[in-house]
């Protein structure tokens, strides 16, 4: 899965008859773009009932500076109550130092998983 032009970055997709709430920053190289999307995102899921969603965050080739990595971490924290389940794919080396930070600071239990599938399979199965 990759981002297509034209669809929402930020969107609910079905897998296996869950909803699954896919935010793809994959391929952001743009800080302007993260941020706006970031906050996009925040919008949706400040919109859903606590405790429903299943994320899937998906930052293969994604840009992060500083803003990008603060925006991260602060979407990270606000979406605590709303999150049952939530998984990461495309994290690099680099990525995964970014996503230590991120996941210290919000004290929050976000899988890896080196591939979208598995990610969704086991988003899949989080009751």
């Amino acid at each position: 899965m990759s981002f297509m032009e034209g669809d929402p970055r930020t969107r609910f997709i079905t897998h296996k008859g869950v909803s699954i709430l896919l935010l793809d920053y994959s391929g952001i190289a743009d800080t302007d773009t993260a941020l706006k999307e970031i906050a996009r995102s925040r919008r949706i899921i400040a919109q859903q009932p606590r405790g429903s969603l299943r994320t899937l965050t998906y930052v293969e080739g994604a840009h992060y500076d500083t803003r990008v990595v603060q925006a991260l971490k602060d979407l990270t924290t606000h979406n605590a109550p709303f999150v049952k389940a939530a998984a990461v794919v495309g994290l690099n080396a680099l990525r995964r130092v970014i996503y230590r930070a991120v996941i210290t600071f919000s004290r929050r239990d976000i899988r890896v998983f080196a591939d979208l599938d598995t990610a969704k399979d086991w988003l899949a199965g989080q009751s």
